[in-house]
This record gives C-alpha cells, sequence and structure tokens, in this order.
C-alpha cells in the first residue's frame, strides 16, 4: 500500500540551521553558531523633466560574510596552518554553504574569502568560547 505524504503547509517541512552546512578549507564546518552573508548592487531613480524618474542608474557591487565560531573551531582551523601564522594570512578560499530543502540541495559559493579580524571575548558564567570573525569576500553566487 502506498505512503500518502500530507503537507503540513505550502512549503512542506522548512529549512532550519539544521539543514545548513558550511564547508571552508574542505572539511565541513561544525563549531559555527552564526553565518551571515549577503551581497548588494548600488541603484538609484535617475530624475530627468517632470515628476517621475526617467531611469535607473547602477553602481557597484559588494557582497559581505561573517560567522561566529567556536574557539574550537578556530584552533581546528590553525592547526591546519604552519606555525605563527595568523588566520588572516590565510590565502582567499571559496566558502561552500549548503541547505537541505525537502529532498534537495541548494548550494552557495561566496568566493576569496579571507579573515580580517579574530579575537576573543569570555566572561564569568559563559559555558562556551565563540568568537565572531570578521571576513572579507569579493562575490556570491547564488543557487549554483
Amino acid at each position: 500500500m502506498a505512503k500518502v505524504v500530507t503537507l503540513i503547509n505550502a512549503f512542506g517541512r522548512m529549512a532550519g540551521w539544521n539543514s545548513v552546512t558550511l564547508n571552508i578549507y574542505g572539511r565541513d564546518v561544525q563549531g559555527i553558531t552564526e553565518l551571515s552573508y549577503d551581497d548588494v548592487v548600488e541603484k538609484e531613480k535617475i530624475k530627468g523633466a517632470g515628476r517621475m524618474p526617467i531611469g535607473i542608474g547602477e553602481g557597484d557591487y559588494d557582497a559581505k560574510i561573517g560567522m561566529k565560531l567556536y574557539q574550537e573551531e578556530v584552533i581546528a582551523i590553525m592547526d591546519s596552518l604552519p606555525p605563527g601564522f595568523r588566520l588572516q594570512d590565510v590565502i582567499p578560499v571559496d566558502v561552500i554553504v549548503q541547505y537541505t530543502y525537502n529532498t534537495r540541495i541548494y548550494m552557495d559559493i561566496i568566493h576569496n574569502v579571507e579573515f580580517t579580524k579574530v579575537g576573543k571575548a569570555v566572561k564569568k558564567g559563559d559555558k562556551t568560547v565563540e568568537q565572531t570573525v570578521e571576513l572579507i569576500c569579493t562575490h556570491i553566487s547564488w543557487n549554483v
């Protein structure tokens, strides 16, 4: 007998944090608690005669990435570097982010990612040590 699948909403099972996989330096990152990335193209309305804009002008493109890692993840990445190297010394790398959505996998690639700032902050009562690392990237390829 065939099993009947009933959708509980228009989209079925929704994507969440547990459906995200991030790969950097050839390994899936496990010690991550936050990930954000976006890109933007400057656009503005061009005015001419009359009240209405006569067109749209386009400017520069910019992409951003940020993440928060556990101290153990930062150490694991640093252990792959030669002694005395900092994360900021690592060559640019593409970061692959995959989202499992129902039975499909969607993938974004964040290109030429480099660490720009690494720091630590910990206070009494913390059960873990998290680090917000600052990164830079050149561009993002969406849904490749």
